[in-house]
């Protein structure tokens, strides 16, 4: 099966193109840097700042899409992905408008990082290997890359280094480790600097340790 990839010139048109996007921390005017932050099943993009501003990054611009009826997609990401149309291509041409609307607010690519949670870090890891450039960051709590099976030889070309971090625990109800471990195979392979951390019984959430290494992503960014 072919992957779908956005072309610039026939944008997909499907149930997130009409979503609103929520913004919080520094304005785009004033701030040195962005994160893109993805909600998961259920949830709202608001519902996302709560862990902004655990990153205590005053520099930061947030912006959270918020998905058509709180679900990126319907069924689980490890369905076949035909289920899942058109959900996962329509998040996936609004991560890529995202990313070019805070590219064109004045914030270069390398200076944006793509976060998600549970459904959405699967979209954020699907958006980041279908589409590989350089990027401030990729995070990916409790989640990873869509599908049944993976086939790394759908995802070709280089991250240039761009940093990941991948965090779930070693039994999550929802994503299997082994699919994490997958992920970072394919990561590593488009050339990401990959740190992942698997922790024994957190269940599904985010932990502190998390947060310190994705601040320091962030604190990293705003070095340069």
């Amino acid at each position: 099966m072919t992957l779908f990839r956005v072309d610039a010139n026939n944008p997909f048109k499907g149930p997130h193109q009409q979503s609103k996007a929520f913004e919080h921390g520094a304005s785009l005017s004033r701030a040195k840097a962005a994160m893109i932050m993805v909600h998961g099943r259920g949830a709202t993009a608001k519902g996302m700042f709560p862990l902004a501003d655990a990153f205590a990054q005053p520099d930061f611009h947030y912006v959270a899409p918020q998905a058509e009826n709180r679900t990126w997609y319907p069924y689980s990401f490890l369905e076949p992905k035909e289920k899942n149309q058109p959900g996962i291509s329509s998040g996936l041409q609004l991560l890529h408008d995202q990313l070019e609307s805070v590219v064109q607010a004045g914030i270069p690519k390398e200076k944006i990082i793509l976060l998600g949670f549970s459904q959405g870090a699967c979209l954020a890891t699907e958006f980041a290997a279908r589409h590989p450039q350089k990027l401030g960051g990729i995070v990916a709590f409790s989640g990873g890359l869509i599908g049944p099976q993976i086939d790394e030889t759908n995802y070709t070309g280089s991250l240039d280094q761009s940093p990941v971090f991948m965090g779930c625990s070693d039994y999550d109800p929802h994503i299997p480790q082994e699919r994490v471990d997958e992920t970072e195979a394919v990561f590593k392979r488009l050339n990401a600097a990959v740190n992942k951390q698997i922790y024994k019984g957190m269940g599904h959430t985010i932990n502190k340790e998390e947060i310190k290494e994705v601040r320091a992503i962030m604190a990293d960014l705003l070095k340069n």
